[in-house]
């Protein structure tokens, strides 16, 4: 192997699904148009309810993909009889 330091640019990347997908909250509770505290709030939830999300550090992080399907899933719950 070469001594010489790779450069970032020469770092084979794997692409991800991720890439140009990732939100903070307030880009989320923009996109829902609801506020912060109600996408902090269906962090803390279980099961269905609890919107698609992950932590990088103590930072909260979301793909706005997986936000959408759940959004789409939700609204087919609440049309379902109960």
């Amino acid at each position: 192997m070469n001594s010489r330091t790779l450069q970032n640019s020469e770092m084979p990347r794997e692409r991800s699904a991720y890439d140009n997908d990732l939100a903070t909250v307030s880009q989320i509770a923009e996109l829902l148009q609801v506020p912060d505290s109600w996408v902090y709030e269906r962090t803390r939830r279980r099961g269905i309810e609890r919107i698609p999300h992950f932590k990088l550090g103590k930072y909260l992080r979301f793909s706005r993909g997986e936000v959408l399907d759940w959004v789409h899933r939700q609204r087919g719950n609440s049309l379902a009889p109960r």
